[in-house]
């Protein structure tokens, strides 16, 4: 188990980047990645899978909503996809690659591995071989993460240097209405997170007081929180969580 570098509870994370389409930054774009390291926060970014196998910096798994370009992302290569400007943008769909090469381990990177397959299953491995081949070598303060626990396991034995953790919350079924209410009654208690060999949780910040967390805590885990998008919001969830993902205000940088 790697524990993350100090930088994770004390740099805000900028949630998909320092994101503001009315200001030519959409969410997860070079624009938006280097807004957050000019203002000093860490960076929060998602991963999906290319067609012909590699790691895209992107939220969904179709590409209407942020790009306007209907289809599923991972049907199209990833030098397709870098064609695709981002809606509110003028650039297109970077890689996992170019995201490292931009950070240049100047602030904290999150990654999240999106779920692949729909059910937070056992993974077929090719988004986290893609995400292991291009991290290689990368010297940064940098956490990987995933809402499927499988996909931090497989995870383990690929870069097992690296600090691992799952993204949690209560699993709602109007939020996760394709699970099975089975899956997300064990997801719920966070059962796979020794198994994972995992050194922090990211939870979200509606339920802060899962006494789940506590008991991590107490083993030693960090307690990072997502989407605080106030001030209030902030304030509060600092009682609990050792640091904050936020979007749609200025967090506070640490003094």
């Amino acid at each position: 188990m790697t524990k993350l570098h100090a930088d994770f509870r004390r740099i805000p994370l900028a949630h998909r980047a320092l994101h503001d389409v009315s200001d030519g930054r959409p969410e997860n774009s070079r624009a938006a990645i280097r807004a957050a390291m000019a203002a000093g926060y860490g960076i929060e970014i998602d991963l999906q899978l290319s067609r012909d196998g590699r790691a895209m910096v992107f939220h969904d798994y179709d590409l209407t909503r942020l790009t306007g370009v209907k289809g599923v992302i991972q049907q199209r290569d990833a030098t397709d996809l870098s064609q695709i400007a981002l809606l509110g943008g003028d650039e297109g769909i970077p890689t996992l690659s170019e995201v490292l090469e931009l950070v240049a381990s100047k602030v904290p990177l999150l990654i999240e591995l999106k779920d692949q397959h729909g059910q937070m299953g056992v993974t077929d491995g090719r988004l986290e071989h893609a995400v292991a081949a291009d991290i290689q070598g990368y010297a940064g303060p940098v956490g990987l993460m995933s809402f499927n626990p499988n996909s931090v396991v497989a995870l383990a034995d690929l870069v097992s240097e690296l600090p691992r953790g799952i993204v949690t919350e209560q699993f709602p079924a109007e939020t996760w209405p394709l699970l099975k209410p089975e899956t997300r009654a064990h997801l719920r208690s966070i059962p796979d997170y020794e198994r994972a060999g995992a050194s922090f949780v990211s939870h979200s910040v509606k339920d802060l007081h899962n006494p789940r967390l506590a008991e991590l805590r107490a083993q030693g885990a960090d307690i990072l929180c997502w989407t605080v998008r106030s001030e209030e919001q902030e304030a509060e969830a600092r009682k609990t969580a050792d640091n904050i993902t936020f979007e749609k205000y200025l967090a506070k940088m640490p003094s």
